[in-house]
């Protein structure tokens, strides 16, 4: 029986250092988690119950159980490189199959899908049509944008200044742009049409001899583009007319093709102030054709594509996934693992949402492997195995014993 007992210390001391040894060896595997091998100890049971001084049968491994601690994050500066603090497992896709991993060492395939080294494809929710928000109730690949930003034509123009109290009429009339002794001030940007060719369109101030009523003329490119705007404001410095501020040009032809430009003015942000011409705020919101020029993931897991034209285009939402009972998963290879009844229903959301923890990008999680502590393991299974392997050689000997009696 004896012989029984340690023979079976000495597969759970060999089943031991098997764990051990994987965990050691994967210590640098990125997104790895560490496995531990749980025993439990064999006891024979009859249909009558146990007598007193019933001894056990040995021990028996009864299960190698993952440790889905988090892991170091280690920066890389790739932007294709996510790591997760916190829970959650990233989704992937593997030809229809989820397949769920810690993983993320993600780049693009020929046709731009995000893949682990695995070919496995990152699932994201896609933008909502509106533009606001993304639709979690759908997943989808991720695909990279490899083409053009389109431009887009300038519609809105917002110009916060600030014009003189005391500013007197020019002393030249009436207004022409090219003589600067026939207006006050001036301030320029650049506008867009809808091929994204810029324009320059200027603005030029001009106070009439009326308490607190000032024109503006505006020409896009040296062509004046409708007539002179009143602006009128209070004796506080406050804009009165026109109210709230806004006025719209007359369609403007560029004459290169591209559709006429209907600018909208906004000067509800300017004031009458004090001694100086100032201008706090000029901004349009047109742009040119841009090239992509990178990509970044927030810490929510969107996932955006940067133009040289400033634009900021979401392409998605990472799709995490989180379970019940992580240990329960059924571990695939390639730092994967699939569902199972012991796991439960995965839960799916949003990074940073109730149970799912942040994305890093430029990062990778790193293996929660702790070396010191493996060792440590590795030389209790050992000596776990030479007390059984003795406790053999001693039964052999008192056998042995028995043997030779005569």
């Amino acid at each position: 029986m004896s012989f029984r007992i340690s023979l079976s210390g000495m597969n759970a001391a060999n089943s031991d250092l098997n764990v051990t040894s994987n965990n050691i060896a994967n210590a640098n595997t990125t997104g790895f988690k560490q496995s531990r091998a749980e025993f439990g100890d064999v006891f024979p049971v009859s249909a009558y119950g146990l007598s007193r001084n019933t001894i056990g049968a040995g021990v028996r491994l009864n299960q190698v159980a993952q440790q889905f601690d988090q892991g170091n994050v280690e920066f890389t500066g790739k932007a294709l490189d996510l790591a997760i603090s916190g829970q959650g497992f990233f989704t992937l896709s593997n030809q229809g199959s989820s397949v769920y991993s810690r993983a993320g060492n993600f780049g693009a395939d020929r046709d731009g899908y995000v893949v682990n080294p695995s070919g496995h494809r990152l699932q994201v929710y896609l933008p909502n049509a509106s533009g606001q928000g993304f639709d979690t109730g759908r997943m989808s690949d991720l695909q990279l944008a490899t083409g053009d930003s389109p431009p887009r034509a300038t519609a809105d123009v917002d110009l916060g200044s600030n014009l003189p109290a005391d500013a007197a009429p020019p002393t030249i009339a009436p207004f022409d742009s090219a003589d600067p002794s026939s207006y006050n001030h001036t301030t320029s940007l650049t506008v867009y049409d809808s091929l994204g060719a810029p324009h320059t369109q200027s603005l030029f101030f001009v106070k009439t001899a009326n308490a607190n009523e000032w024109q503006v003329h505006t020409e896009i490119d040296g062509n004046a583009v409708g007539g002179a705007t009143t602006l009128q404001y209070s004796d506080t410095g406050a804009l009165a007319s026109p109210n709230p501020g806004q006025f719209t040009l007359p369609a403007y032809d560029p004459g290169n093709g591209a559709a006429p430009l209907d600018i909208t003015i906004d000067l509800g942000e300017s004031t009458q102030y004090g001694e100086s011409f100032g201008v706090s705020e000029l901004v349009q919101d047109g742009h040119a054709t841009g090239r992509l020029t990178g990509i970044e993931v927030s810490s929510t897991g969107v996932v955006s594509a940067r133009y040289t034209n400033g634009v900021s285009n979401a392409l998605g939402q990472v799709a995490m996934t989180n379970f019940a009972n992580p240990q329960g998963l059924q571990p695939l290879g390639d730092n994967g693992w699939a569902e199972t009844f012991e796991s439960g229903q995965p839960r799916r959301g949003a990074a940073g949402n109730s149970e799912f923890g942040l994305v890093q990008g430029g990062a990778l999680e790193a293996s929660n492997v702790d070396l010191t502590a493996q060792l440590v393991n590795m030389i209790t299974a050992q000596r776990n195995f030479q007390a059984n392997a003795q406790m053999i050689s001693t039964q052999d000997q008192i056998t042995q014993t028995v043997i030779n009696i005569r």
